[in-house]
């Protein structure tokens, strides 16, 4: 099928195209040249808007606040290598006081943990707060100023009797402090007085050095006196009487008497495998053999 050519339209058809053509032009320039955008109403700038923005922005500040690890008070001196990474510490700074800690050294303050770790002072200002010291190392006591020189050991007739001492005598001896003489004063009424010096190595819990320390300041003047028993006839009960002697080992001493059917002298029991030099000092006070 050929198509016509254009001058074989109408002059009426011509007329439509040449006007259908002018309309599209037309149409085309309105749609480059006019502004066809609308105008926004919305003014960012007023005051409730930035009200709005300042509590979005605090919520949104919170919420990255919330989801940041929670920091507790901890001992700066065990602190693992996970917690070292949560604090912000470096793998070097971490090494740093794993090495120092090696050497059983300990940090004490603030200014230990700069110094041996070297972190930043930005990052230490913000871990630093949570840092939590032992009690003795926040609040020491204050050391005793009147200690006796107690490496020479003072005249008999200088020395304070051990059954009349106070507690605030006895504390000041090094290693005697409220509890130690609370103890101490505490058995002697128990016994009713020391009868001897031996018997101050039975207050539970002082230690040997401890004690020899203290006689050289303290001694019994004033003993109690002890009625002794027989050990060639004494049962296993009476023995456990004696102060400290459990009744198996006041049992061990009466069966060794027994197979011997007699003891003539105390230092025989020192045999006994369960009965220590010290103990067998004490049992001295209370029995005798004849």
């Amino acid at each position: 099928m050929k198509l016509k050519p254009h001058f074989t339209f109408n002059r009426t058809q011509r007329s439509g195209v040449l006007l259908l053509v002018l309309l599209i032009l037309g149409l085309l320039s309105v749609y480059y040249f006019m502004d066809f955008s609308e105008k926004s109403t919305f003014d960012t700038a007023s005051e409730e808007i930035a009200i709005l923005q300042e509590e979005l922005d605090s919520l949104r500040a919170a919420e990255a606040e919330a989801k940041k690890p929670k920091i507790y008070p901890f001992n700066p001196n065990f602190i693992t290598d996970y917690k070292a990474y949560t604090l912000g510490l470096s793998t070097e700074e971490y090494d740093r006081l794993k090495e120092f800690r090696s050497k059983d050294q300990w940090i004490n303050s603030v200014a230990d943990f700069k110094k041996v770790t070297q972190v930043p002072d930005s990052l230490l200002a913000e871990i630093s707060p949570y840092f939590k010291f032992p009690e003795w190392v926040t609040n020491p006591k204050p050391k005793k100023e009147n200690y006796t020189n107690y490496n020479a050991e003072k005249p008999y007739a200088q020395k304070i009797d051990l059954n009349r001492a106070t507690k605030k005598e006895l504390q000041q001896v090094s290693g005697i402090g409220e509890a130690y003489s609370d103890r101490i004063v505490n058995y002697r009424e128990k016994l009713g007085g020391f009868t001897d010096d031996i018997q101050l190595y039975n207050v539970y819990g002082l230690d040997a050095t401890v004690v020899k320390r203290a006689l050289l300041q303290f001694t019994v003047k004033t003993p109690k006196q002890i009625k002794k028993m027989n050990i060639n006839t004494a049962s296993a009960s009476d023995i456990a009487t004696i102060p400290n002697v459990s009744f198996e080992l006041a049992k061990k001493i009466w069966e060794y008497r027994k197979l011997r059917e007699t003891i003539a002298d105390i230092s025989e029991l020192q045999k006994i495998e369960a009965l220590s030099k010290s103990k067998l000092q004490l049992i001295q006070l209370y029995l005798y053999a004849e």
